[in-house]
C-alpha cells in the first residue's frame, strides 16, 4: 500500500512555530467546549476510592475526539481507580492555537492541558512563565513517573534545565509509503516495482496501456500540493527524513546531495504526463478521491488510510485491490521509509492551575502498572485477548469502550505501551495487514529513524520553521511543474539559508555534535 512521505514535513513542524494537528470544533452536545465560562471544578470535592480522604475535582483540556470526555467508559473507570473527579473540555477542531492562547493568557484555571506533539509551542509557554515546573512535584510525588518515562524523555521536554511538561512517547514505526492498484499491475503484465526505474517502467505502462480505462482523464500516480515531498520515493534519494545525517552532519533537504537528483526525477514525471497535472491543487481529499474513483494507479496513504480508502474503492470497483510498495531503491542503491518518533501528546500544568499536587498524585495514579493497562486496552477476556505474547481486540467491545483510550493517557508505560498499542491496529485486518507490511515484513534497514525524534525545544527552528518550510514547499512544486529549473538549485540554497536555513542547521548541529561526546 502506498503513503506519501509527510514525514520530512512532520519533523519540521514538530520544531516549527504553532502548528496543531489535531482539533475538531466541540459543542456542548459533545460536552467538551473549552468554554472559560465552565465550571472550573476547584470548588468541588471528591472522596477517594475508599472515601477515607477528600481530593478536589481537577479541570482538564485535552485535544478533540468524537466522542465525549465525560462520558467515555474510561473516565469512569480512571474517577474509580484515582479517587478523582475531572471536568473534561477539549479544544475546537479550527484555529486550536488562537483558542490555546486565549485561554492560557486569560488565567483560565486549567489543573492539566494536553496539547498534540508541538515542542515549539510548549516551549513558548514555558519560557513565558505560563507553566508550573514539574520537577519538585514529580519528585515528591511523581515515582511512577520516573519508573515508567525514560530519563531521555523527560530530557527532551526540558526547557532552561527544568520540566515542565510530560510527553506521551510515540514509536516509531514507518506510517507511509507508496500504495498501488495491484489489479492494473496484473493488467500491463508487469510485477510490483523495488527500484526507481522499475517504479517509472509501470507508471509509464499505466499511460500507455490505460488498465483503469481513463482515457486523458486519469493518470497513472498523483500526490498533494501540500506534500511535495513523497514517502519511499524520499528515501530512494536518502531523503527519507527532513534531518538527516551526511558525514556527521545534520542538514535539510536542499543541502542533502540526494535532493537535486529528487528533483530531477519528480521533474521528469511531470513532463512525461507520468505525475497529475493538477497535484499542485489537490488536497488530501481530492487526491484520495481520484485513487478511489479510479482515475490513479498509485497515490501516497498511511497504513490508518486503509480501511477507508479500500471501501471506497471497492464500492466503485468491486474487484479492486491495493497493495503498499516495498522501499524502491534509488540510483546509488538508497532506499528507506521515514519513522515516526518524538511526542504524540504533551500535558502540562498552567500556572493558573489551583491543584497541581493533586495534578501530578492523578498523573502517577494513572502510571500504576494495572490501572495504565485498562484504561489502556481494557480487560482480558472482554477487551482483549493475549496469546503468545500478542494482545488482540474483542470486537465490537474494544472500539466501542477503548477506541479513544490514547487521548486519557498522560505519560505512558513506555516499556510495555508499545506492545498494548498493537491491539488498536488489529481492530481492523486490512489496517494490521498495513500496518505490519511496513513495519515487519519490510527488512529492517528500509526504515530510518528520525535523528531528532527526541531533540529538545530549538527557539531558533521554532521561530524559522514554518517560513522555511513554505519556502522549501514553493519551490518544490515549481521546480516539478517547470517552472523553475532544477538548475535553480544553487540559488534556492542561497535564498532558503538566508531566511532562517542556516540559522537552523547551526542550532542543530550544536544540538547533534553534544550528542557524540
Amino acid at each position: 500500500m502506498a503513503i506519501a512521505n509527510k514525514k520530512w514535513l512532520t519533523s519540521l513542524l514538530c520544531l516549527g512555530l504553532a502548528v496543531s494537528v489535531s482539533a475538531c470544533g466541540s459543542s456542548k452536545e459533545k460536552g467538551s467546549s473549552a468554554d472559560p465560562s465552565a465550571s472550573t471544578g476547584t470548588a468541588t470535592s471528591s472522596a477517594t476510592a475508599s472515601g477515607s480522604e477528600a481530593k478536589p475535582q481537577l479541570h482538564v483540556l485535552n485535544i478533540w475526539m468524537n466522542d465525549d470526555y465525560n462520558t467515555y467508559p474510561v473516565a469512569k473507570l480512571i474517577e474509580e481507580k484515582t479517587g478523582y473527579k475531572v471536568k473534561y473540555d477539549m479544544l475546537p477542531q479550527d484555529k486550536v492555537n488562537d483558542k490555546l492562547n486565549l485561554l492560557i493568557s486569560s488565567g483560565e484555571p486549567y489543573d492539566l492541558v494536553t496539547i498534540a506533539g508541538d515542542r515549539s509551542l510548549y516551549g513558548d509557554y514555558a519560557k513565558k512563565g505560563a507553566l508550573v515546573d514539574l520537577g519538585p512535584l514529580i519528585d515528591q510525588y511523581g515515582p511512577n513517573i520516573k519508573a515508567k518515562m525514560s530519563q531521555e524523555s523527560l530530557d527532551a521536554l526540558k526547557i532552561d534545565g527544568k520540566i515542565y511538561g510530560i510527553g506521551n512517547r510515540s514509536s516509531a514505526f514507518a506510517s507511509y509509503g507508496l500504495m498501488i492498484r495491484t489489479d492494473w499491475l496484473e493488467k500491463v503484465g508487469l510485477s510490483a516495482p523495488t527500484t526507481i526505474d522499475e517504479f517509472t517502467a509501470v507508471l509509464k505502462a499505466f499511460k500507455e496501456k490505460d488498465p483503469g480505462g481513463n482515457g486523458d482523464k486519469g493518470y497513472p500516480f498523483t500526490i498533494t500540493g501540500e506534500s511535495p515531498m513523497v514517502a519511499d520515493l524520499m528515501g530512494a534519494f536518502n531523503l527519507a527524513n527532513y534531518w538527516t545525517d551526511v558525514d556527521g552532519k545534520l542538514v535539510q533537504p536542499p543541502l542533502n546531495p540526494g535532493f537535486e537528483g529528487y528533483l530531477t526525477y519528480m521533474s521528469s514525471l511531470y513532463k512525461d504526463g507520468l505525475l497529475d497535472k493538477e497535484f499542485a491543487v489537490n488536497k488530501d481529499a481530492t487526491m484520495k478521491e481520484k485513487f478511489t474513483s479510479g482515475r490513479i494507479g498509485v497515490a501516497p496513504l498511511a497504513w490508518w488510510d486503509i480501511p477507508t480508502v479500500t471501501d471506497a474503492l471497492q464500492k466503485n470497483f468491486p474487484d479492486a485491490k491495493i497493495a503498499f510498495l516495498p522501499a524502491l531503491k534509488g540510483p546509488d542503491g538508497k532506499l528507506g521509509l521515514g519513522m515516526g518518533g518524538g511526542f504524540d501528546r504533551i500535558s502540562f500544568i498552567p500556572k493558573s492551575s489551583k491543584n497541581p499536587e493533586d495534578t501530578i498524585k492523578w498523573i502517577n495514579a494513572k502510571l500504576e502498572d494495572n490501572l495504565f493497562k485498562e484504561i489502556a486496552i481494557g480487560e482480558e477476556g472482554k477487551h482483549y485477548t493475549y496469546k503468545d505474547g500478542v494482545y488482540s481486540p474483542i470486537l465490537p467491545t474494544f472500539t466501542d469502550e477503548r477506541n479513544q483510550a490514547n487521548n486519557y493517557l498522560t505519560g505512558i508505560d513506555e516499556k510495555n505501551y508499545p506492545t498494548y498499542w498493537q491491539a488498536r491496529v488489529q481492530k481492523d485486518m486490512r489496517l494490521f495487514e498495513g500496518f505490519n507490511y511496513l513495519n515487519n515484513v519490510l527488512p529492517a534497514e528500509a526504515r530510518l529513524v528520525d535523528p531528532v525524534a527526541l531533540a529538545p525545544s530549538m527557539p531558533i527552528n521554532s521561530k524559522n520553521s514554518a517560513a522555511i518550510g513554505q519556502l522549501l514547499n514553493d519551490y518544490l512544486v515549481k521546480v516539478f511543474v517547470g517552472e523553475e529549473p532544477v538548475s535553480s538549485l544553487p540559488n534556492f540554497v542561497k535564498k532558503f539559508n538566508a531566511e532562517g536555513g542556516q540559522d537552523n542547521y547551526d542550532e542543530m548541529n550544536a544540538w547533534y555534535t553534544t550528542l557524540k561526546k
